[in-house]
């Protein structure tokens, strides 16, 4: 009797000793920590060198699993993925109190980890955000079955993406050059090959097929003086050669090439920078943060762009490896000035069209029906990459700066850019067709009266 009496005392004492937190729900739906995950995993792809189509395969598993585990641990659970090609499952379920926000940065970690090279360095960041959520006081109980419950969310999207035609991809034949006049050949100082050609075999989430917004094809080939083409390149001759430094200051601000190759004589290394569909994430994030977002209307942000950016780099690149157009730097080199080098490292695959345009494009369209068409911000997205804030009023005026900054920069014509912000418009149109996007509830009149 004795030692049960001592054994009840123990008890007591150890369950007084336990942080008590009344407001633990409130506390876990901050979504602080939900922009810290998303930029933890920005930082690993950086880190990864994931090439911008690939990065966008990234961005978009892993937001739809961070909104899937939150929507389907809510009150009035709504899904994305049941609307999307190829899924034939349904919306996960679970029985009992979670977290809604600490299953989401869960199922974001789990899923983040599967898919980039660095699994320990997301793991370290999945311990700090663990941490953070024990911290807050939730009940043990409620702790662990949010972490299971984003666990089976992420295995679900993971699962899904097994489906995507990735895999099969890799060991897809590399991209042939063809020596003909018009066809793009690799680019100097690393002559790479030609990235992802068979990035049009991936499955798109919304779109009916890759080529569904097939831009108009771009202009002939024909280096006669006076030609349309012959005009296009020098265009993009004079545009750097007579830059002003703001239009210097646009190209280097929106590069967002992840491997910039330095060479010094003999010496080669290599520069890393976030990608064009990262930087968009950040402003999605940026965006979310100036308006208030809470962690559900972030979510279906992150969740919304990615898909866009996704979806816009399988339409851009299945025109890059139909068209194959050459780039401007060989032509120049050949034809007007063998020592003229672009302001930009060229990328290494086809000109046609810009792939900064077009997803550029597709994720503005998302934001401006998110967030209103005169949204203003401040862009501190390369300023961890030594370059300075720069200001927009809103997202279609970020797109077209962003588009007209490879112009600026010597890598494309100007019909790519053109013509792939008409593309990316397109796919962004059809995304908030497909997927019903309605604006955020806080009114942008809201944050101009403020």
């Amino acid at each position: 009797m004795r030692n049960t009496i001592y054994c009840l005392l123990l008890a007591l004492i150890a369950a007084s000793c336990q942080p008590v937190n009344d407001n633990w729900r409130a506390d876990c739906d901050k979504a602080d920590w939900l922009h810290h995950s998303m930029s933890a995993t920005t930082d690993v792809i950086v880190h990864d060198i994931f090439s911008p189509p690939v990065a966008s395969r990234i961005y978009a598993y892993v937001s739809l699993a961070a909104h899937e585990a939150y929507q389907s641990a809510s009150d009035t659970p709504t899904s994305i993925m049941t609307d999307l090609n190829g899924y034939e499952g349904s919306m996960s379920t679970v029985d009992g109190t979670v977290s809604p926000a600490l299953s989401a940065n869960v199922a974001l970690m789990t899923v983040a980890s599967a898919l980039v090279f660095s699994e320990a360095k997301m793991q370290a960041h999945r311990d700090s955000m663990l941490a953070h959520y024990q911290a807050a006081g939730l009940p043990e109980d409620v702790y662990q079955r949010s972490i299971d419950h984003g666990t089976t969310v992420a295995q679900a999207v993971l699962a899904y993406a097994d489906t995507d035609n990735y895999k099969e991809t890799r060991s897809y034949p590399k991209y042939g050059i063809e020596y003909d006049d018009s066809s793009w050949k690799p680019t100097p100082p690393a002559y790479m090959d030609g990235i992802e050609p068979s990035w049009n075999k991936i499955r798109p989430f919304t779109l009916a097929r890759a080529d569904q917004f097939k831009p108009d094809a771009p202009t002939p080939y024909d280096m006669t003086e006076g030609s349309p083409f012959y005009k296009e390149v020098i265009e993009v001759y004079k545009a750097v050669t007579e830059a002003t430094e703001e239009e210097q200051a646009i190209a280097s601000f929106w590069d967002c090439n992840p491997y910039v190759l330095n060479v010094t004589g003999h010496v080669m290394h290599a520069t890393k920078k976030i990608t064009p569909g990262g930087h968009w994430i950040n402003i999605t994030g940026l965006a979310s943060q100036l308006s208030g977002a809470n962690t559900e209307e972030s979510l279906k942000a992150y969740a919304y762009t990615s898909i866009a950016l996704a979806d816009a780099f399988i339409s851009c690149w299945d025109e890059k490896y139909r068209s194959k157009l050459i780039r401007p730097e060989t032509v120049i080199n050949e034809y007007l000035d063998p020592t003229w080098r672009p302001l930009l490292q060229t990328p290494p695959f086809p000109e046609y069209t810009s792939g900064h345009s077009v997803i550029s494009a597709a994720a503005a369209t998302v934001l401006t029906r998110l967030h209103g068409d005169q949204f203003a911000f401040d862009d501190n997205t390369e300023v961890k990459y030594g370059l300075p804030i720069r200001s927009y009023t809103s997202f279609l005026g970020a797109a077209k700066e962003a588009a007209v900054s490879r112009l600026y920069g010597g890598i494309h014509y100007r019909p790519a850019i053109d013509n792939g912000l008409t593309q990316g418009f397109a796919v962004g149109r059809h995304i908030l067709d497909e997927l019903d996007i309605s604006r955020l509830t806080v009114p942008q009149e809201e944050l101009t009266a403020q």
